[in-house]
């Protein structure tokens, strides 16, 4: 009990310093007073801060149900709920993503709970892959962004679920076991007063927000030191035929680190520079894997496990896209 107190004092004074800092370099003129630092800095300040204010919130959400799902939902609930066949488990767990709004942030926290409480690892994936990719919100944003176009909707959803599917079978064929980076803790909480259970809950909520949100801040702030001093001009200038314009919205996707309930926007307004099927692969790519998902999920799972992850997705993605091409 010590230990875990001495740790979380010692996260909340280095995010408060953290925080002293980025105050300072948001008052830019203020500062510039004192010290001269180029502009480029401030500019990398702004979109870090700007991609850690659009992703808190749905951290926050997430580590709640977390709590919730490690007070509440035993290791009982999952055997009965989670089918025993492979196959059935993917497509259930897949449908569940699908009706799940949430953001690529904020679903690995439930992820890492529910696998730990004994969900297969494949399907806790297919799970993480459709949450933030096809979930209502998310189509229906799709839909607006694209002046009411149903075909590039329709065709996110559809394609996302098929590759979602097909990553989830093919890691059930390569990892066995739960792939998490320790043992994970599942405590016997055996208070029956709803006040005690509460109370649990938002211990291991706020447990999970410390444990994970220095990941999100490394991964934010990787983001935007990459897109403060790599061109967005340079990537889209390499984007000549179909398949290599696919890999340049993947990669730009995967820097940006944005919301999935907000591309769909930044994914329309290229729509006049790529082919339909390359912006595709932004509104897919991106909500299954991002920079700052990826230090979540190192953060959670093992490195191996991580980076096989990001290999399959990353071929799955592109080879889909190549195979149903999108006029």
């Amino acid at each position: 009990m010590l230990t875990r107190r001495h740790t979380l004092l010692v996260e909340l004074t280095g995010l408060f310093i953290f925080a002293i800092v980025m105050t300072l370099l948001t008052l830019s003129e203020q500062v510039e007073k004192i010290i001269e630092l180029p502009k480029s800095i401030y500019h990398m300040n702004m979109l870090f801060l700007s991609i850690l204010i659009e992703a808190l919130p749905f951290v926050l959400i997430g580590v709640l149900i977390a709590g919730l799902i490690q007070v509440f939902v035993t290791d009982e609930h999952i055997r009965r709920w989670i089918p025993r066949n492979k196959y059935l488990a993917i497509t259930m767990s897949c449908v569940v993503g699908a009706c799940f709004p949430a953001c690529e942030c904020g679903i690995v926290p439930i992820v890492r709970r529910l696998v730990g409480k004994g969900v297969p690892i494949y399907a806790g994936i297919g799970f993480l892959l459709t949450g933030p990719l096809i979930n209502p919100i998310v189509i229906l944003s799709t839909y607006m962004a694209f002046g009411n176009d149903a075909k590039i909707a329709a065709a996110r959803m559809i394609l996302g679920f098929v590759i979602a599917m097909v990553v989830a079978i093919i890691i059930s064929f390569l990892f066995k076991g739960n792939q998490l980076k320790q043992k994970f803790p599942v405590p016997s909480i055996k208070h029956t007063g709803l006040q005690e259970k509460v109370k649990h809950t938002f211990t291991h909520a706020v447990d999970e927000f410390f444990d994970m949100g220095k990941y999100l801040i490394i991964g934010a702030a990787l983001a935007a030191f990459v897109q403060t001093y790599i061109s967005s001009g340079d990537l889209v200038s390499l984007g000549g035929g179909v398949a290599s314009a696919t890999v340049v919205m993947m990669a730009l996707a995967y820097i940006l680190s944005l919301c999935s309930e907000a591309d769909a926007f930044i994914g329309a307004s290229f729509r006049g520079l790529f082919p339909d099927t390359a912006i595709l692969g932004f509104l897919i790519y991106g909500p299954m894997i991002d920079m700052k998902n990826t230090f979540m999920m190192l953060s959670v799972f093992k490195a191996k496990f991580v980076t096989l992850f990001v290999l399959i997705v990353t071929i799955i993605v592109f080879l889909t896209l190549m195979l149903f091409q999108v006029g």
